[in-house]
């Protein structure tokens, strides 16, 4: 019988940002990676701790049931076989049904997530996001660090996304950099009837769109989704049409006119956030987890960090 992962919503991610691993990754720094897989191999029957996107793919294999397998979650990692082990092991313990994983012992991995044909990349390694942000799958980097708000709706995967260069392309960011606030407004009214050209995470919003669609009442984890960007009136309509003539409806829209995001962020309480500019997600990550898409003109001439 053929096995395909074809039709499901795919989430490719680092063995970092699902388990807390920074104190063997830092173990893994200063030492080597002789020594990180010795602490890896002697913690086998340890369960990690959570990492910063553990309560966001929990809450999207909720969509699973034993009728229908909507998401597929692959660990794709640069650990070591060995290492891995202990990943599936705390998956197992957490009771994550994980089935698929590839691990790369310091290579990168993202050339496998066409292969995969990921929905999304979550990772804590910079270089690997852009490397899949290049080949066109949404990607983002982590913060093990982060916030976490997501207990606090059981029944509810929160998604927050930023508009220009996230959702959007940065066609509108280059014209605000390059002359300011009153051209920009006066090219978006100018151009509010013209779709905005996709972004690097409007694949992620259409596979979530037809995951909530497939799962109709079936499951009672429900999506719901929120742009949250420093747009403002007028320059909010061409957003708002772009999305209409995607035929994908967002839950929440928070035009801020340059306020900050984290309050608003805050108070949405999403499990998961995603902007192009590290302001806003250094901000944000006091409050919520965050990611960071490297994508755009606010990251023209950036250096994997």
């Amino acid at each position: 019988m053929t096995v395909s992962i074809d039709g499901k919503l795919v989430v490719a991610i680092s063995s970092r940002a699902l388990f807390d691993f920074e104190q063997e990754n830092l173990v893994f720094e200063q030492r080597g990676e002789r020594d990180y897989v010795a602490l890896q191999l002697s913690r086998l029957d340890v369960p990690a701790k959570y990492g910063v996107a553990f309560p966001l793919v929990k809450k999207l294999l909720a969509f699973n049931t034993p009728g229908a397998q909507r998401v597929e979650v692959v660990i794709l990692s640069k650990n070591d076989p060995v290492s891995g082990m202990r990943v599936f092991r705390s998956a197992s313990h957490a009771g994550l049904q994980l089935e698929r994983g590839v691990f790369t012992r310091g290579r990168t991995p993202y050339r496998y997530l066409d292969a995969l044909k990921a929905n999304l990349f979550l990772s804590a390694n910079e270089a690997d996001v852009m490397s899949a942000l290049e080949s066109r799958v949404p990607a983002a980097r982590v913060y093990p660090d982060s916030a976490q708000a997501a207990e606090r709706h059981a029944g509810e995967v929160r998604i927050a996304f930023d508009g220009d260069a996230v959702l959007f392309s940065d066609e509108a960011e280059r014209v605000f950099q390059a002359d300011g606030l009153a051209a920009f407004t006066r090219h978006e009214t100018e151009h509010a009837e013209t779709p905005l050209p996709p972004g690097p995470f409007k694949p992620l919003l259409e596979a979530l769109h037809r995951l909530q669609q497939a799962a109709g009442t079936d499951v009672p984890m429900r999506l719901r989704t929120a742009l949250v960007t420093a747009r403002s009136a007028p320059a909010h309509e061409r957003a708002v049409r772009t999305l209409m003539q995607w035929n994908i409806g967002i839950d929440e829209a928070m035009f801020l006119g340059g306020l900050d995001k984290s309050e608003f962020l805050r108070a949405y309480e999403p499990d998961f956030f995603f902007d192009d500019q590290r302001l806003h997600v250094e901000s944000a990550r006091m409050h919520v987890a965050t990611g960071h898409v490297p994508s755009g003109v606010s990251n023209l001439g950036r250096k994997a960090s």
